[in-house]
């Protein structure tokens, strides 16, 4: 990951955070995630880390749901999140309020504090993953394959894609990019979150992919026949 000097360091990230529980969202180190904030609650979580080093906790909830909602405080968590800076963020009229993450740091779930302003925090351990400070440069990853793939899974999923841009995309930050915006599944998602490497992940995106593609084969064969 690119080097920041807004960021915290390593060793100044905080011993809790406030966390943002969001089904089928991923955020992962250096990547930048979009959100619109509404509910009171995540208003007064907003509020919160603005006076506190700009950091929010991205985790997922082990719920089934529309992808992008919140859920409610009692709901289980995934044990591994992300931690985000707030980069931007602006107020609309109409009370929401817009605001982008960069991811930092992934993080380990220990334990989750009382609620704050009806808000919920958690003790989060970073120490497996300080790696995620330093920018992988010898990443290794089947690039025809995957773009092959990609092109095959974006006419299926009726999404339209910039293919010069994709093409010029570098390795990392292409990784990053589609295994947030595909549209896995959240435990898919969350996979591609724990994942050691970006290596492991991109081979995992292209799994993801081809076993898709191979169910959508076989439902239009089953409806021909």
């Amino acid at each position: 990951m690119n080097k920041n000097p807004f960021f915290p360091k390593f060793e100044d990230l905080p011993g809790d955070l406030p966390l943002f529980p969001l089904i089928g969202v991923l955020l992962l180190p250096g990547a930048q995630l979009p959100l619109n904030i509404f509910e009171p609650r995540y208003i007064n979580m907003l509020e919160y880390a603005l006076a506190n080093q700009r950091l929010i906790g991205i985790a997922q909830p082990k719920v089934e749901g529309q992808s992008g909602t919140s859920t409610e405080d009692s709901t289980a968590i995934y044990e591994i999140g992300c931690v985000g800076r707030i980069i931007s963020f602006k107020e609309a009229t109409d009370g929401q309020i817009q605001i982008t993450l960069r991811g930092i740091c992934r993080f380990n779930i220990i334990d989750e504090l009382p609620l704050m302003r009806s808000f919920r925090r958690i003790i989060p351990d970073f120490s497996n993953y300080k790696n995620d400070f330093i920018l992988e440069k010898d990443m290794v990853i089947d690039r025809q394959r995957l773009l092959s793939d990609l092109r095959a899974y974006f006419e299926m999923e009726n999404i339209e894609a910039d293919w010069e841009t994709i093409k010029q995309t570098p390795d990392e930050r292409l990784v990053t990019t589609l295994a947030m915006v595909c549209p896995f599944e959240p435990h898919e998602k969350q996979a591609l979150l724990e994942s050691t490497d970006l290596s492991k992940r991109c081979k995992l995106i292209i799994g993801l992919i081809e076993s898709a593609l191979r169910r959508d084969s076989n439902g239009s064969s089953a409806s021909v026949n």
